[in-house]
């Protein structure tokens, strides 16, 4: 999510009215809880995840919900550097800490709403993508502005506030997983918005598989 474009605006002015104004099936989602069964199996090498690893939610609003993690292969394997704009660089690092922002919140949740195993599954996943941003970062010699940062702390004074008003938010499961799904629409809004004009195929492997992942914990928080 870029720190300084539309993405991040929206959920800033936005999460608390979303949060407010979760809508029954998040609800049912939220309240819904049976038992969770997590699948597992492998993950093909571009990040879709194989058919056991859907960490299935039986009971959830009524069906089964996959949570599609899809952790390996989210890094560039055997893609070629390419070359970035000065603009690119600096939206890789942005990129970093969006993915440490969604981590760090999802954890976060976690603890305080254990009986909604999104949270946990889908944190392990974004840690997976901060490392594959991490990787491309150290290829093209980008500093890392998440390095050495504990959870829920961030260099940029709007991811700080961003992550503080979207926990603050949270104050049932319901706001928990709007904005869980707020966070993901942002994600795969960035993430098209990255992908556009950019040349680098190591960066766009990247890129693409997190955006899979996206959509997959998007689906998986009842958006």
């Amino acid at each position: 999510m870029r720190t300084s474009r539309t993405a991040l605006g929206i959920l800033a002015a936005g999460v608390t009215a979303l949060a407010i104004a979760a809508t029954p099936a998040i609800a049912a989602t939220a309240t819904g809880m049976g038992n969770n069964g997590t699948g597992t199996g492998t993950c093909t090498a571009t990040g879709q995840p194989a058919a056991g690893q859907q960490n299935g939610s039986r009971g959830m609003g009524g069906r089964g919900q996959g949570m599609g993690t899809g952790n390996r292969g989210q890094g560039m394997g055997t893609a070629p550097m390419g070359t970035l704009t000065a603009a690119q660089r600096t939206e890789l690092a942005a990129m970093a800490e969006e993915e440490k922002m969604a981590h760090d919140l999802y954890v976060a949740l976690a603890a305080k709403y254990p009986a909604a195993p999104q949270f946990a599954n889908i944190a392990k996943a974004e840690l997976q993508h901060l490392t594959a941003v991490r990787t491309a970062m150290t290829r093209y010699a980008i500093a890392d502005p998440t390095a050495g940062l504990a959870d829920g702390k961030f260099k940029s004074a709007a991811f700080q506030t961003l992550y503080n008003d979207l926990l603050a938010g949270a104050t049932d499961t319901a706001k928990a997983l709007a904005a869980g799904i707020a966070v993901e629409k942002a994600d795969i809004a960035d993430l098209k918005a990255a992908l556009t004009g950019l040349t680098a195929p190591d960066v766009q492997q990247v890129y693409t598989n997190l955006l899979r992942g996206s959509e997959r914990h998007l689906v998986a928080f009842g958006g």
